[in-house]
């Protein structure tokens, strides 16, 4: 890797990519799509989060199983590869699958952003919802799924069927996260829990109080599980945030999903598109 502390442009699949130095850190940058934030990484300390929906997948990440634990990872999308940077410092010897659309996204991080030797992570260009199908059952303790086309989920990661192949992948007692995005009436957040509630016995959101309310759209996180879910644990984190988030779970989860049905594939669609300057830097 190149010491030169400088700007890197490069038009990848998505997009135009840029990566930029953060002042702050000497090894810090920001990957951005598009000019709108994908990834923040600080090679020296992959432990520093600086977006907070990231901090809350680790968090979720951190609750998932005992402190240091080794588990089998399978992200669905990649960017920069700071959530599998966090899981290999935080439970080394993790062993960690990382599908990513992109290829020439790929080449931008490995050439720029090199994970470190023996990190236990593994990078394949492939499309997510086809490598989730092809997978063996049972072979996942933790699913992330972060996978934006632009600034939307894709439709093909948005349906009933998508959920169940999601359910098979993971072990018993196994743990499904996923960052969305919606704003009120939250037709979109409203049907992925109900895509996830015949696969799944336990459900759970977590995101800004402000977001659950209405009052702006932005990041939420769903997770699922087929045995409970340690909400407290997790919600005492999510709300130690700079920027708390809240865990929404039984009945108030079960108001907040009331009238909504599953989407099977035939009717799936993606994401809606975030209003304008939502997720933009400035």
């Amino acid at each position: 890797m190149s010491d030169e502390r400088i700007p890197v442009t490069r038009d990848v699949g998505q997009g135009t990519a840029k990566l930029m130095p953060d002042v702050d850190g000497e090894r810090a940058w920001l990957l951005t799509v598009d000019g709108a934030p994908q990834s923040y990484v600080d090679l020296d300390d992959p432990q520093h989060l600086e977006f907070e929906y990231v901090r809350r997948l680790a968090h979720v990440l951190d609750c998932a199983a005992e402190p240091g634990l080794p588990l089998d990872l399978l992200h669905l999308g990649g960017g920069a590869l700071t959530l599998p940077r966090y899981a290999a410092a935080t439970r080394p010897g993790s062993r960690q699958a990382v599908v990513e659309f992109d290829a020439g996204l790929v080449e931008l991080v490995t050439e720029h952003l090199p994970l470190p030797e023996g990190s236990g992570i593994t990078v394949h260009t492939a499309d997510a919802r086809a490598w989730l199908e092809a997978a063996p059952a049972g072979s996942a303790d933790v699913v992330v799924a972060d996978v934006f086309g632009g600034s939307r989920v894709p439709a093909q990661l948005t349906s009933l069927e998508y959920a169940r192949e999601a359910a098979r992948v993971l072990r018993p007692g196994g743990l499904y996260a996923a960052n969305l995005a919606d704003g009120a009436p939250f037709d979109f957040l409203r049907s992925q829990l109900a895509n996830f509630a015949p696969a799944f016995a336990e459900l759970a959101l977590v995101a800004e109080p402000s977001v659950l309310r209405g009052r702006r759209f932005g990041n939420a996180v769903l997770l699922a599980c087929d045995t409970p879910l340690d909400v407290g644990a997790l919600a005492r984190r999510c709300a130690s945030d700079a920027f708390p988030a809240r865990v929404e779970y039984g009945d108030g989860l079960t108001r907040f999903v009331r009238g909504a049905a599953p989407v099977p594939d035939a009717d799936a669609a993606p994401s809606p598109a975030p209003p304008e300057g939502a997720f933009s830097l400035g």
